[in-house]
């Protein structure tokens, strides 16, 4: 499905319109998951526990335009931070294209669907929890996000 408008291909991820960066957004859901870091190693632990924001059946944001201002510690991503988050998923395409690699066969860009990243089991899609509900984050540590 891939075509020649393959522009993740081409273009580093400053060079691209706000229309491909968005694009980009495989719609998995993963960035938005809290996640701890252990303070003596650095190693990152997600949690099955999501922003309030995040729709657990769309993996969308509810409110994307103002995410920011909703919740305050939202990270909005942007060409220049990309290196510098660790906790991107590996299967981050903007993390793929910021390393320099291929975007994977389920990411929509590729398939052509909408839904490829869910079918491939890949999104938090019926996995998660609000934080609203969540409790105590140490308990809602995951090993099924890939990392």
């Amino acid at each position: 499905m891939v075509t020649d408008s393959a522009f993740w291909r081409t273009k580093k991820l400053t060079e691209m319109t706000e229309k491909e960066w968005e694009s980009l957004c495989d719609g998995c859901g993963l960035c938005c998951l809290h996640k701890l870091e252990d303070e003596d190693t650095g190693a990152i632990s997600y949690t099955d526990v999501a922003c309030r924001l995040l729709d657990t059946v769309s993996c969308q944001c509810k409110n994307y335009p103002i995410r920011k201002k909703l919740v305050p510690d939202c990270v909005v991503l942007t060409p220049d931070q990309v290196p510098t988050f660790p906790w991107l998923p590996k299967s981050c395409a903007y993390r793929l294209v910021s390393e320099g690699k291929d975007l994977n066969s389920w990411h929509p860009l590729v398939s052509g669907s909408k839904t490829s990243v869910h079918d491939a089991g890949i999104s938090v899609q019926g996995r998660v929890v609000s934080e609203r509900d969540a409790g105590d984050l140490e308990n809602h540590i995951v090993d099924w996000t890939g990392e």
